[in-house]
């Protein structure tokens, strides 16, 4: 298409268009946009005098799209999400300044914060916005260069490197623990305060020394650092990722209540769109990830040196 034909494409009515289409409304589009609903009229007006057909129809405070607005419609978001990926990528294929990252909350507080160090002396000039969260990365519509998640597989159309394997391990406090010793010589559980978090449930461990079934009604804690919290001031012991547990364990802030090991079926990810892999903070903070991810003692390891 010739230049001079860009420039008569009603480009902002178009933006508008969508807003309107996606939400059937004039004012919460004009909501979203920041401008009052006298300017989404107009500029809804502008479109279908360009196009000499009507998208929207009206009645009263409903707002439907006709079949011709319907059609446009998949057209213009596609052309808008081409649009906001070309210019996200052109901003982002620099090779110094942010990188924004995505983790998952536990795994940020006890398995990354402890090595922050070692990156910022090995690439001080690397900086990185981490970003918490459990919920799937949309790349396309964020300003993310790369994710760590925790899972079976990696969605598809992503690079990814896998970083490390997951394994869930029994935890006491030195205190309780004292008290009570290992699960694993005992004959009942009976009259050992017991938690859980919700994704880490003791149903895992059945297969292990101690006796089933299980005490009915341990306390839940919808957290896994919580429940970690909750063991350190001994209120229970409890089941927990040995990547969130090596910390403490190592610390003697914790103690292993169990030699039983269970292996997750779950693996951290490295995960980001091919077309951010190859920029040098991507590759600078993946190869670091990596490295300690290999120095990360396993728990039979551990076990030995223990």
């Amino acid at each position: 298409m010739a230049a001079s034909a860009y420039g008569r494409l009603p480009l902002n009515a178009l933006r508008v268009f969508e807003a309107v289409a996606t939400r059937l409304s004039f004012s919460e589009a004009a909501e979203a946009l920041n401008v009052t609903p006298a300017a989404v009229s107009q500029q809804i007006k502008s479109l279908e005098d360009y196009l000499q057909i009507p998208v929207l129809r009206r009645s009263g405070r409903k707002v439907e799209l006709t079949p011709e607005g319907a059609k446009l419609l998949p057209a213009v978001q596609a052309g808008l999400d081409a649009l906001v990926v070309a210019l996200r990528e052109t901003r982002m294929t620099r090779a110094s300044g942010i990188i924004n990252v995505s983790t998952l909350s536990s795994l940020m507080q006890k398995w990354l914060t402890p090595r922050l160090q070692r990156l910022h002396t090995k690439f001080p000039e690397l900086r990185v916005d981490w970003h918490t969260s459990r919920e799937a990365v949309d790349f396309s519509r964020s300003d993310f260069h790369a994710a760590v998640r925790l899972g079976e597989s990696v969605s598809p159309g992503l690079d990814y490197e896998h970083l490390m394997d997951e394994w869930l391990v029994v935890v006491a406090s030195p205190e309780l623990f004292k008290r009570h010793g290992s699960i694993d010589d005992r004959d009942t559980l009976k009259g050992i305060p017991m938690l859980q978090a919700r994704d880490e449930p003791w149903s895992r461990f059945e297969k292990s020394a101690a006796p089933t079934p299980w005490p009915a009604g341990p306390t839940i804690i919808d957290d896994s650092v919580s429940v970690l919290s909750a063991v350190i001031e001994g209120l229970g012991y409890a089941p927990a990722r040995w990547s969130i547990a090596a910390h403490d364990l190592l610390s003697g802030r914790l103690m292993l209540a169990s030699r039983t090991i269970v292996p997750s079926r779950f693996r951290y990810w490295f995960v980001c769109p091919p077309a951010y892999s190859d920029l040098p903070m991507v590759c600078a903070l993946r190869g670091w990830l990596k490295e300690e991810a290999k120095s990360f003692p396993t728990p039979e390891a551990w076990l030995k040196q223990a």
